[in-house]
């Protein structure tokens, strides 16, 4: 019997499409999750969604499946439980709402437009130009890669095409050099360590400037009401208190990812002579080269939000409506044709699993389970009667950590972070109450670092293939509370100086 049951697990291991032992693990999380009741407070339904998400996590951590294919497995399972709905009809449309959303669509648009840049060459001559400049070493690649975004983040809100629309087709050429590619599973000579540095500026830079990223203005909304208009932060404001410690993680970040994941190619005294020899082979630029030019400033300029600030609010353009612009403009002047469009893989997987991954993070908001979650936290913090410097760490670290069930920092602030705020005002001295406010702005953006779906950015630079699941979370883990002690520590000092405590 015992020999049967082997024979048809190594039968069924070799044939499915999934690994055997990782998804029978899973189903047994799935399962003693709905065993367990419903919490006070938790609807059957918003504790079944509750399982299906953390049974999804657990998942794509075990890579039982890719992560396109789990992805549609939830979409399933939420479909049929019709956990977010009494019928299946509305349970589908509820599954399905997210693909409308303008962020995702946004994200699949700057993955095509940075198609653009390997057809054209444009990205291999840039490639070529930051290697002639830095290319010494791969560290001082790194460097380049973080100042880049640190020169466009003051005038681009929208974090997910500055780092997965500008940068990261750049830092894709420049490994593509090296001959660092996931395809030719090469991408540890200097692929890997180069993603990681183009994603871990994206939140520093999103943190230093009110403009770098679009929830910002929420964030200086809900600190404004949290203090009764006590800290009201411009722009001017923010970017002063945040200059500092910004700058301090911004200089550290590319060393600390060096230790964390290093290059296979440290020093490459051969790069600058073999760049310069390339770009005299490449000529003057080629005329689709000036368009991938054209419309890269065309973008920059409608993303920074120019037009609005000369002409007024009218002018005003959604992100994801100048992504669409872009592309057009790409197709019609033929720089990009429609099998470009269709065959580019990583666009549509990213489609398929960022989608699902916003969808469940929405219904989990949908069904109450943040807001208990936020109350639970509030209601415990209270009653613990500890001193106000440990609950300043616990708000700030439970808000920061709390982004893992989150797939959008937008939502995630727009659910939470008034209620945290407020417990702060109640419980920490006035004279101490802004420094809390500072650290809780900054970990706001801080919290991308964590998850490969915590922002928009994260799905165009993890879909590249460069950076395992599991690099990726260490990384992030690691960046993340060496972030939020850069802005305490150094930001504290910098604060105290400026006067604010």
């Amino acid at each position: 019997m015992f020999n049967r049951i082997r024979a048809a697990f190594i039968y069924f291991n070799s044939v499915v499409p999934f690994k055997l032992p990782q998804a029978l693990i899973t189903t047994a999380v799935l399962a003693a999750l709905l065993l367990v009741p419903a919490p006070d407070g938790l609807t059957d339904e918003a504790w079944g969604l509750v399982a299906i998400f953390l049974t999804t996590i657990v998942a794509i951590i075990l890579k039982v499946m890719p992560i396109g294919v789990m992805a549609v497995m939830a979409i399933v399972i939420l479909a049929l439980s019709q956990v977010t709905s009494t019928s299946s009809k509305g349970a589908i449309a509820d599954v399905l709402s997210s693909f409308s959303s303008p962020l995702i669509w946004l994200i699949v648009v700057a993955i095509l437009i940075s198609r653009g840049l390997k057809n054209t060459g444009l990205g291999n001559r840039i490639g070529m130009l930051f290697i002639a400049l830095l290319g010494k070493r791969t560290l001082g690649i790194g460097y380049g890669l973080a100042i880049c975004e640190l020169v466009l983040a003051p005038f681009t809100p929208s974090n997910t095409a500055r780092g997965g629309g500008i940068v990261h087709p750049v830092m894709k050429s420049i490994a593509n050099a090296f001959d660092s590619d996931p395809a030719n599973a090469t991408q540890g000579k200097v692929g890997t360590y180069l993603a990681l540095v183009n994603y871990h500026a994206n939140p520093i830079t999103s943190a230093m400037f009110l403009t770098a990223t679009a929830p910002n203005p929420l964030v200086v909304d809900y600190v404004a009401k949290a203090t009764d208009q006590q800290l009201q932060l411009s722009w001017t404001t923010w970017a002063l208190c945040m200059l500092v410690p910004g700058l301090f993680c911004l200089l550290a970040m590319p060393l600390v990812i060096y230790l964390l994941s290093p290059p296979g190619l440290k020093v490459t005294p051969d790069a600058v002579r073999f760049a310069k020899g390339e770009l005299q082979r490449m000529g003057p630029l080629a005329p689709k080269e000036k368009v991938m030019i054209f419309t890269f400033g065309l973008l920059l300029v409608l993303w920074a939000n120019l037009p609005a600030l000369l002409f007024g609010p009218a002018y005003t353009l959604d992100p994801t409506v100048v992504a669409f612009v872009g592309l057009f403009v790409l197709i019609i002047t033929g720089t990009l044709d429609w099998d470009d469009v269709l065959s580019e893989k990583s666009a549509w997987d990213t489609l398929i699993w960022f989608g699902a991954l916003v969808m469940l993070a929405e219904q989990l908001n949908k069904l109450g389970v943040v807001s208990w979650f936020t109350e639970g936290m509030k209601a415990a913090i209270i009653a613990s009667g500890m001193n106000w410097q440990p609950i300043a760490a616990v708000l700030v670290l439970a808000f920061v950590f709390s982004h893992y069930l989150f797939a959008s920092t937008t939502a995630h602030i727009s659910a939470m972070m008034l209620a945290f705020l407020g417990v702060g005002a109640l419980l920490i001295p006035p004279e101490y109450l802004i420094a809390f406010m500072l650290m809780m702005t900054a970990g706001s953006a801080i919290m991308m670092t964590l998850t490969h779906y915590a922002t928009g950015t994260s799905p165009i630079i993890f879909g590249s293939g460069y950076v395992t699941l599991g690099l990726w979370w260490r990384v992030g883990l690691v960046m993340c509370l060496f972030e939020l002690l850069a802005f305490a520590l150094v930001g504290g000092v910098w604060w105290k100086l400026l006067g604010f405590w």
